[in-house]
Protein backbone atom coordinates (compact mmCIF):
# COMPACT_ATOMS: atom_id res chain seq x y z
CA UNK A 1 0.00 0.00 0.00
CA UNK A 2 2.84 2.40 0.84
CA UNK A 3 4.36 1.63 -2.56
CA UNK A 4 1.15 2.73 -4.29
CA UNK A 5 0.96 5.94 -2.28
CA UNK A 6 4.63 6.71 -2.94
CA UNK A 7 4.15 6.08 -6.67
CA UNK A 8 1.02 8.24 -6.76
CA UNK A 9 2.67 11.16 -4.99
CA UNK A 10 6.08 11.05 -6.63
CA UNK A 11 5.36 9.86 -10.17
CA UNK A 12 5.63 6.39 -11.58
CA UNK A 13 2.02 6.30 -12.81
CA UNK A 14 1.74 4.86 -16.30
CA UNK A 15 -1.26 6.46 -18.03
CA UNK A 16 -3.03 4.68 -20.86
CA UNK A 17 -4.82 7.37 -22.88
CA UNK A 18 -5.58 5.13 -25.84
CA UNK A 19 -5.56 6.44 -29.41
CA UNK A 20 -7.98 9.21 -30.35
CA UNK A 21 -10.15 8.30 -33.34
CA UNK A 22 -12.38 11.39 -33.23
CA UNK A 23 -13.68 14.09 -30.91
CA UNK A 24 -17.23 15.45 -31.21
CA UNK A 25 -19.43 18.02 -29.55
CA UNK A 26 -23.20 17.79 -29.38
CA UNK A 27 -25.47 20.03 -27.38
CA UNK A 28 -22.55 21.63 -25.55
CA UNK A 29 -21.18 18.25 -24.47
CA UNK A 30 -17.90 16.79 -25.74
CA UNK A 31 -17.10 13.12 -26.16
CA UNK A 32 -14.36 11.11 -27.84
CA UNK A 33 -14.03 7.84 -29.68
CA UNK A 34 -10.78 6.04 -28.75
CA UNK A 35 -9.11 2.69 -29.27
CA UNK A 36 -7.18 0.75 -26.63
CA UNK A 37 -4.73 -2.11 -27.18
CA UNK A 38 -5.09 -5.58 -25.76
CA UNK A 39 -3.03 -6.54 -22.72
CA UNK A 40 -2.85 -8.20 -19.34
CA UNK A 41 -4.95 -6.80 -16.51
CA UNK A 42 -5.50 -7.52 -12.83
CA UNK A 43 -9.17 -7.70 -11.87
CA UNK A 44 -11.37 -8.13 -8.81
CA UNK A 45 -15.14 -8.65 -8.65
CA UNK A 46 -17.49 -7.83 -5.78
CA UNK A 47 -21.25 -8.42 -5.66
CA UNK A 48 -24.05 -7.66 -3.23
CA UNK A 49 -22.56 -4.34 -2.11
CA UNK A 50 -23.41 -0.78 -3.18
CA UNK A 51 -21.31 0.53 -6.09
CA UNK A 52 -19.15 2.98 -4.11
CA UNK A 53 -18.42 0.50 -1.31
CA UNK A 54 -17.65 -2.36 -3.73
CA UNK A 55 -15.39 -0.11 -5.80
CA UNK A 56 -13.33 0.97 -2.78
CA UNK A 57 -12.89 -2.64 -1.67
CA UNK A 58 -11.71 -3.75 -5.12
CA UNK A 59 -9.39 -0.78 -5.65
CA UNK A 60 -7.66 -1.36 -2.30
CA UNK A 61 -6.97 -4.98 -3.22
CA UNK A 62 -5.50 -3.98 -6.58
CA UNK A 63 -3.38 -1.23 -5.01
CA UNK A 64 -1.92 -3.75 -2.58
CA UNK A 65 -1.16 -6.10 -5.48
CA UNK A 66 0.75 -3.49 -7.55
CA UNK A 67 2.33 -2.15 -4.34
CA UNK A 68 4.07 -5.49 -3.65
CA UNK A 69 1.50 -8.01 -2.37
CA UNK A 70 2.38 -10.51 -5.06
CA UNK A 71 4.46 -13.68 -5.36
CA UNK A 72 7.61 -11.72 -6.24
CA UNK A 73 7.08 -9.04 -3.57
CA UNK A 74 7.75 -6.39 -6.21
CA UNK A 75 6.22 -2.93 -6.34
CA UNK A 76 5.18 -2.57 -9.96
CA UNK A 77 4.01 1.04 -9.99
CA UNK A 78 0.54 2.29 -10.64
CA UNK A 79 -1.33 2.52 -13.94
CA UNK A 80 -4.35 4.55 -14.84
CA UNK A 81 -7.16 4.60 -15.45
CA UNK A 82 -8.65 2.33 -12.85
CA UNK A 83 -11.62 0.89 -14.76
CA UNK A 84 -14.85 -0.17 -13.06
CA UNK A 85 -17.10 -2.36 -15.15
CA UNK A 86 -20.62 -1.55 -14.00
CA UNK A 87 -24.02 -2.94 -14.88
CA UNK A 88 -26.96 -0.54 -15.23
CA UNK A 89 -30.49 -1.36 -14.11
CA UNK A 90 -33.61 -0.47 -16.06
CA UNK A 91 -34.02 2.52 -13.74
CA UNK A 92 -30.54 3.77 -14.83
CA UNK A 93 -28.93 3.18 -11.43
CA UNK A 94 -26.18 0.56 -11.07
CA UNK A 95 -26.51 -3.03 -9.90
CA UNK A 96 -24.67 -4.05 -6.70
CA UNK A 97 -21.98 -5.79 -8.75
CA UNK A 98 -18.69 -4.38 -10.07
CA UNK A 99 -15.51 -5.64 -11.66
CA UNK A 100 -12.52 -3.36 -11.16
CA UNK A 101 -9.74 -3.73 -13.71
CA UNK A 102 -6.20 -2.33 -13.68
CA UNK A 103 -3.75 -2.69 -16.57
CA UNK A 104 -0.51 -4.42 -15.60
CA UNK A 105 2.41 -1.94 -16.07
CA UNK A 106 4.25 -2.32 -19.40
CA UNK A 107 7.45 -3.74 -17.94
CA UNK A 108 5.45 -6.61 -16.35
CA UNK A 109 3.09 -7.34 -19.29
CA UNK A 110 5.10 -10.36 -20.51
CA UNK A 111 5.27 -12.04 -17.08
CA UNK A 112 3.10 -10.40 -14.39
CA UNK A 113 3.71 -11.58 -10.84
CA UNK A 114 0.87 -13.68 -9.45
CA UNK A 115 -1.24 -12.04 -6.74
CA UNK A 116 -1.11 -13.39 -3.20
CA UNK A 117 -4.81 -12.44 -2.81
CA UNK A 118 -6.85 -15.23 -4.44
CA UNK A 119 -9.70 -12.83 -5.31
CA UNK A 120 -7.43 -11.06 -7.83
CA UNK A 121 -7.35 -12.55 -11.31
CA UNK A 122 -4.82 -11.89 -14.08
CA UNK A 123 -6.57 -11.85 -17.44
CA UNK A 124 -5.81 -11.17 -21.07
CA UNK A 125 -8.20 -8.52 -22.39
CA UNK A 126 -8.85 -7.83 -26.04
CA UNK A 127 -8.40 -4.38 -27.51
CA UNK A 128 -11.52 -2.23 -27.62
CA UNK A 129 -12.99 0.94 -29.01
CA UNK A 130 -14.89 3.22 -26.63
CA UNK A 131 -17.00 6.34 -26.63
CA UNK A 132 -15.73 8.39 -23.67
CA UNK A 133 -17.04 11.42 -21.79
CA UNK A 134 -14.77 13.14 -19.28
CA UNK A 135 -15.70 15.00 -16.08
CA UNK A 136 -13.95 16.22 -12.92
CA UNK A 137 -14.29 15.95 -9.15
CA UNK A 138 -14.40 12.99 -6.78
CA UNK A 139 -16.68 10.65 -8.73
CA UNK A 140 -19.35 8.57 -7.04
CA UNK A 141 -22.07 6.32 -8.46
CA UNK A 142 -24.46 9.24 -9.06
CA UNK A 143 -21.80 11.11 -11.07
CA UNK A 144 -21.10 8.13 -13.31
CA UNK A 145 -24.82 7.46 -13.84
CA UNK A 146 -25.42 11.13 -14.70
CA UNK A 147 -22.57 11.28 -17.22
CA UNK A 148 -23.58 7.94 -18.72
CA UNK A 149 -27.01 9.47 -19.41
CA UNK A 150 -25.35 12.49 -21.04
CA UNK A 151 -23.13 10.29 -23.20
CA UNK A 152 -26.13 8.14 -24.18
CA UNK A 153 -27.95 11.32 -25.22
CA UNK A 154 -24.98 12.51 -27.31
CA UNK A 155 -24.63 9.20 -29.13
CA UNK A 156 -28.32 8.81 -29.87
CA UNK A 157 -29.99 5.61 -31.11
CA UNK A 158 -27.95 5.27 -34.32
CA UNK A 159 -24.62 4.44 -32.61
CA UNK A 160 -24.05 0.77 -31.71
CA UNK A 161 -22.44 0.01 -28.33
CA UNK A 162 -22.87 -2.49 -25.49
CA UNK A 163 -25.86 -1.50 -23.38
CA UNK A 164 -25.63 -4.23 -20.73
CA UNK A 165 -22.58 -2.65 -19.09
CA UNK A 166 -20.37 0.42 -19.21
CA UNK A 167 -17.01 1.35 -17.78
CA UNK A 168 -16.41 4.01 -15.12
CA UNK A 169 -12.82 5.28 -15.08
CA UNK A 170 -10.76 7.17 -12.54
CA UNK A 171 -7.33 8.53 -13.39
CA UNK A 172 -6.18 10.15 -10.13
CA UNK A 173 -5.07 9.03 -6.67
CA UNK A 174 -7.44 9.97 -3.83
CA UNK A 175 -4.99 12.53 -2.44
CA UNK A 176 -5.16 14.71 -5.58
CA UNK A 177 -7.63 17.46 -4.67
CA UNK A 178 -7.89 19.45 -7.92
CA UNK A 179 -7.92 18.84 -11.67
CA UNK A 180 -9.30 15.34 -11.29
CA UNK A 181 -10.15 13.25 -14.37
CA UNK A 182 -12.96 10.73 -14.52
CA UNK A 183 -14.63 9.21 -17.55
CA UNK A 184 -17.57 7.07 -18.59
CA UNK A 185 -16.90 4.65 -21.46
CA UNK A 186 -19.41 2.87 -23.67
CA UNK A 187 -17.77 -0.03 -25.53
CA UNK A 188 -18.42 0.11 -29.27
CA UNK A 189 -19.90 -2.98 -30.92
CA UNK A 190 -17.49 -4.28 -33.54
Amino acid sequence: MFGMIRNSLFGGVEVNNGTLVQKEEKGGMTFEERTYDSGKFASVEVSEKPFDEATKECVLKLLKYVGGSNEKGVGMGMTSPVSIISYPTEEESLQPKVKVVLRIPSQFQADPPMPTDESIQIENREGLTVYAMQFGGYAKETDYVSHAAKLRSCLGPEVSYHKDYYICCGYDPPMKPYGRRNEVWFVKNT
